[in-house]
């Protein structure tokens, strides 16, 4: 498998499927946000590993457009017989320092330890959200309009690191 930084429009169609299939049950019913709120996890993790450079969450992240670029691009063919690899506009959140990353971090943790927790049904969502999350943060229009991602979670890490000096923990 190959890491890509570059989304096709395959990709976002097998993303777009795991949205729909995530999102109808809600709408149909009585709209209840806590319905989605497995999903929002998932697709928060996303966010928090989309900032990070490298290591594991980078590299989930990248690998995430690899399975949808491949899913999505058979999925389209198999359904109406063309091809969908032409690329979109790439975006990727760019930014994080050493103590934004530690926040990242606690934050997926956070969304691994709900996973654990979490029945079946929500695991799933929380997978299904990971995967649209990071597929679409692959493209330049959702990276974009969360270019404040990384600053925020920078902002928050020296938050914890003055709190901690200014408490003489460290």
């Amino acid at each position: 498998m190959t890491v890509t930084t570059t989304l096709t429009l395959g990709g976002l169609l097998a993303a777009m499927l795991v949205l729909t299939a995530n999102v109808h049950p809600w709408w149909r019913g009585n709209r209840d946000m806590k319905q989605l709120s497995a999903f929002g996890k998932g697709a928060g993790a996303a966010a928090c590993a989309a900032a990070c450079p490298g290591g594991i969450l980078g590299w989930a992240h990248a690998h995430t457009g690899a399975v949808a670029n491949g899913a999505g691009d058979r999925a389209g063919h198999a359904a109406a017989g063309t091809s969908s690899s032409s690329a979109l506009t790439t975006g990727q959140l760019t930014g994080l320092s050493a103590t934004g990353a530690v926040v990242a971090i606690v934050a997926v943790y956070l969304v691994v330890l709900a996973y654990k927790a979490a029945g079946k049904n929500d695991r799933r969502r929380i997978i299904g959200g990971f995967f649209v999350g990071s597929v679409l943060l692959l493209t330049a229009g959702v990276a974009g309009a969360l270019a404040w991602l990384p600053s925020a979670l920078n902002g928050a890490g020296d938050a914890v690191v003055a709190a901690l000096q200014g408490s003489g923990l460290l």
